[in-house]
């Protein structure tokens, strides 16, 4: 029983006005709809000061699925690509790791 845990860090560009960052933390929820996940957690860097722990990204999104036929159907998801469809132009780096 191989879980596959999908951890994406978002860094928006600096001009995005407040709604544009208002808009993308919707987007980003509605990501929590898509029914392949088993769960999805969204969040901000931590205030936790340690040098170890990057906190320069802007929000960080973790997908919980059972298995990589699931993680593959989420792709393709029609609420994953209205995400990537309106909000793709919002961020200056995307980072992605995924374990197993």
């Amino acid at each position: 029983y191989n879980m596959l845990v999908h951890t994406v860090y978002f860094w928006l560009k600096n001009e995005l006005s407040q709604t544009d960052k208002d808009s993308f933390k919707v987007g980003l929820n509605t990501l929590k709809g898509i029914s392949q996940s088993k769960a999805t957690y969204i969040g901000t860097p931590s205030t936790t000061d340690r040098p170890v722990i990057d906190t320069s990204y802007d929000y960080g999104l973790t997908v919980i699925f059972e298995n990589m036929a699931d993680h593959d159907d989420y792709q393709v998801d029609p609420i994953h690509k209205a995400f990537l469809d309106c909000h793709m132009d919002k961020w200056k780096k995307v980072v992605i790791y995924d374990a197993d």
